[in-house]
């Protein structure tokens, strides 16, 4: 079907692009980007983004982060030893 369409100059620029990269007549690539659109979910009636607020957090005093790694190491030597002499 021949219909006639006035496009806006940078939206034909992105159309002619588009084409270009997909390998696809003008034509082709109006209608396929025509169709996505027609096909997408209508954004209007989504649900609304799930946003976590932050909040401040931090260790309790007297934790030394640099020594985090010795803690994890030891309690690692404990499990094996208990391991070893069950």
């Amino acid at each position: 079907m021949r219909t006639r369409v006035t496009l806006e100059p940078d939206l034909a620029k992105k159309l002619k692009a588009l084409a270009h990269r997909r390998g696809l007549s003008f034509q082709q690539a109006l209608s396929e980007v025509i169709r996505r659109g027609l096909t997408a979910p209508d954004r209007q009636h989504a649900q609304p983004r799930y946003t976590l607020e932050p909040h401040p957090s931090g260790l309790r005093p007297g934790v030394d982060p640099g020594k985090l790694n010795q803690l994890v190491d030891q309690l690692e030597v404990d499990e094996f030893i208990a391991k070893a002499q069950r």
